[in-house]
């Protein structure tokens, strides 16, 4: 057949590319599989098995393989372009005429199996994790929101890999014009392909936003059902263990999942003890340097001292001291991430005391600055998010110069850019303070400090025009 030949050159005839004929009277039925995506045991035994067994004729042949193929993912193919996408997807073809096809799901086990979070572990609260099939995914979410309004709306994109990406939002609760809002920036994608969910953030996010993520990435089933439960918006990119959830503000960052466990008064300290690690980590080096290079009389006399003296052996300047650590731990930080875990921590742990204790014996370093660094940079840690931690660290050393440099005045003015950073940001055009700034009564209740869980609150306006049917916070 012609459209066989078109589909072996097209695929430069891998030797994966199984084509195999078959013949009556007056009928040819060519199968075409990718043996490396198709399962061969269904193969095997529910399609060849059963071809043997027809008795085709020209007349009937397409209500015949229709009706003894045991399959409800059958699709009649015109196109031949169909034909290459169909097969890439892992479905066999039965090509039974020029240029029309039988496309029958056969899709092979490549995935692993569900497992836990390594990213966001969780003591109290459900164990399962995404893994890299989006039907599964969905069916980890749908398994939760057991409604008919749940929606899932999908698209390819990339020109090569044709990677299939999900939309998926509660119709009854999201604000539509959010939902139109992802689906043109994902359309408007145009490139070779789309490996994994993180390449979709760029094009999700708002414009001008430099230092704060707003687009979440998680792998925990449980919170992508209460984001969309808040009317927030996820979205599923195949192959990929992670789902992405926008809008995302700054608050998000301070949750955790462990949140809607416990009482309120434990999670509000939780969350002020964020909040602090937030503050701790970008400003306490910052600080340091502040007051032992140019304002040292706002501190105590005999702590300046006592400053002095751990600093009379050091050649360096504060900000070189503090730049010098902060940059080995964030190598040390770095290959403790990338090398295997056979290996365990035993690497980092011993290169970061080796490292400090010998920095302080040769009168190098100091030791209070091994003392601030280790605070500020355990404190950038307390985040899950691995967008938040580049971005403390980012705004650390932008601190520590404008302290090197214009002491505590720098300080403050590093503080209003931060402010100002925060203040401008924008996710799907809403403020990213919120319900802070634009204040909300509906959701301030569920923002820093959690109230008690006594009434049936609003929804949040800005993520939903349905604000009657209530939401426990």
């Amino acid at each position: 057949m012609e459209t066989v030949e078109m589909i072996k050159k097209a695929f430069g005839n891998s030797s994966d590319l199984i084509v195999r004929p078959f013949y009556w009277d007056q009928v040819e039925v060519t199968l075409v599989e990718c043996e490396t995506l198709t399962s061969s045991t269904f193969v095997n035994e529910y399609i060849l098995q059963r071809l043997t067994r027809l008795t085709l004729t020209p007349q009937n042949k397409e209500t015949a393989l229709f009706n003894l193929l045991p399959n409800n993912s059958i699709t009649i193919l015109n196109d031949v372009q169909q034909m290459y996408d169909y097969i890439c997807k892992g479905f066999a073809l039965l090509v039974y005429d020029e240029k029309k096809a039988m496309a029958i799901e056969a899709k092979a086990d490549l995935d692993r199996g569900i497992g836990q979070s390594d990213s966001e572990s969780t003591v109290r609260g459900s164990k399962d994790a995404f893994n890299e099939n989006l039907n599964t995914n969905v069916g980890l979410i749908r398994r939760r929101i057991r409604s008919e309004h749940c929606y899932l709306d999908s698209l390819y994109i990339g020109k090569q890999t044709r990677t299939k990406i999900g939309i998926m939002y509660m119709n009854t609760i999201v604000e539509s014009k959010n939902v139109d809002t992802i689906k043109k920036r994902l359309q408007k994608i145009n490139t070779d392909g789309i490996l994994d969910s993180g390449v979709l953030k760029g094009y999700l996010e708002d414009k001008h936003n430099f230092f704060f993520p707003t687009v979440m990435a998680t792998e925990r089933p449980d919170k992508v059902s209460q984001a969309l439960l808040e009317g927030k918006i996820a979205v599923i990119a195949d192959n990929s263990p992670y789902v992405l959830l926008t809008p995302s503000f700054f608050v998000d960052y301070l949750h955790a999942s462990d949140d809607y466990y416990q009482k309120s008064f434990n999670i509000s300290f939780l969350r002020i003890l964020r909040f602090l690690a937030f503050l701790i980590s970008i400003f306490v080096p910052a600080i340091y340097i502040a007051v032992t290079t140019h304002n040292q009389d706002a501190i105590p006399l005999n702590l300046l001292l006592n400053f002095t003296n751990q600093r009379q052996s050091v050649p360096f300047s504060a900000l070189v001291e503090a730049l010098f650590m902060s940059i080995s731990f964030e190598i040390l930080r770095e290959s403790d991430i990338r090398k295997p875990a056979a290996m365990g921590s035993a690497v980092s742990i011993l290169g970061g005391l080796i490292l400090g204790d010998a920095a302080v014996a040769a009168g190098i370093i100091s030791p209070i600055m091994i003392i601030v660094i280790s605070i500020s940079a355990i404190s950038g840690l307390a985040f899950s998010s691995m967008e938040m931690i580049a971005a403390l660290r980012s705004l650390r050393f932008l601190m520590m110069v404008f302290a090197m440099f214009f002491g505590v005045f720098g300080i403050y003015c590093g503080g209003f850019i931060l402010l100002a950073s925060l203040s401008t940001t924008s996710t799907l055009s809403l403020p990213y303070l919120a319900p802070v700034s634009p204040f909300i009564k509906e959701e301030i209740g569920d923002s820093i400090i959690k109230t008690k869980r006594k009434k049936v609150k609003k929804r949040n306006p800005l993520l939903t025009k349905n604000t009657t049917r209530g939401r426990d916070v």
